[in-house]
């Protein structure tokens, strides 16, 4: 089993009728800027635990670090939906802000969905962070607006679906068989350098037993419910154009917008989209995918060290 090195304390913040759950490391209050931890979808802040365990203790000694799960996502609960929109995130990413750090500048990063929450929130608000790091925030294709009208029969029917129980997330027999589900879909996980099984430990913070007995994963299957809006690439560069901050934009060496997109959007296009941000660089970690915070933790946490720091 993974052995961590940094525990995180677990608390609860209310956060516009929902009770966030985040994870924390170091002191409340601290001179450096605190660190802010976003994941992705289907996805929790416990994830992080590998790179806040690989950070040096130059680094991290003395700085708050925070790390929430998402509505909807691990342990964080509030009122029953049946589906979720994307600007509900810039404001309870808000809102946790002033909780944690009120009016001093902050360093964020994000993961994947994540990474685009934090892109488009630092166009929002760029005077709240001092640095941002967006993880494989790739974004997507644009879309023409004579989409609209399929695309919200889709959100319809997928909600219909969602009601006839069609959406739901299948419970596993043990915290093993969610290990394994995990290392099968990233087979990196299943052991790191160190010969640990960072699997079997996130399973148990991906997924939580029931009263059945059965292990259930902790993302609401309305996540599965597509954006009822068409994305606006217009939109999006203009927020990306008020990044006033210094940007790391952190990509793995494997390349999963091939497999996702099927050539309607590529890694050329997203680079063209980061040439709208004033001062932006690109960072590749080798030999990883896209959760690369799980595959390669220390060569992320040396990015974050430099960058950061």
């Amino acid at each position: 089993m993974y052995q961590v090195k940094r525990p995180a304390l677990s608390q609860f913040v209310p956060i516009r009728k929902h009770r966030y759950h985040v994870w924390t490391w170091g002191p409340q209050s601290a001179d450096t800027p605190p660190l802010v931890l976003v994941h992705g979808w289907m996805d929790v802040g416990a994830s992080y635990q590998f790179v806040v365990d690989a950070l040096s203790d130059a680094f991290a000694q003395g700085r708050q670090i925070i790390a929430p799960d998402w509505r909807g996502f691990g342990l964080t609960t509030g009122p029953a939906t049946d589906n979720y929109w994307f600007a509900d995130y810039f404001s309870d990413l808000d809102l946790l802000i002033d909780h944690f750090a009120g009016d001093q500048p902050i360093d964020l990063v994000g993961h994947s969905m994540g990474g685009n929450v934090v892109m488009h929130y630092g166009g929002i608000r760029p005077q709240r962070i001092r640095r941002l790091v967006n993880i494989e925030g790739f974004g997507g294709p644009g879309a023409d607006p004579e989409q609209a009208p399929a695309r919200y029969a889709r959100w319809m029917d997928e909600i219909r679906a969602f009601e006839r129980g069609e959406m739901d997330l299948r419970p596993y027999d043990s915290a093993a068989a969610v290990a394994r589900r995990l290392a099968k879909t990233n087979p990196r996980l299943a052991r790191d350098a160190a010969g640990q099984d960072k699997a079997a430990w996130l399973a148990t913070h991906w997924a939580r037993e029931n009263a059945h007995g059965q292990w259930e994963v902790l993302g609401d299957p309305a996540h599965k419910i597509i954006y009822a809006n068409l994305p606006r690439v217009e939109e999006m560069l203009a927020l990306y154009r008020r990044l006033a901050m210094p940007v790391l934009a952190v990509e793995a060496s494997d390349d999963p917008i091939a497999s996702w997109w099927k050539g309607k959007f590529t890694k050329a296009q997203y680079h063209e989209r980061l040439q709208s941000v004033p001062d932006c660089r690109i960072a590749i970690v080798q030999d990883a995918g896209h959760m690369l915070h799980h595959d390669q933790p220390l060569a992320l946490a040396r990015l974050l060290e430099e960058f950061l720091g």
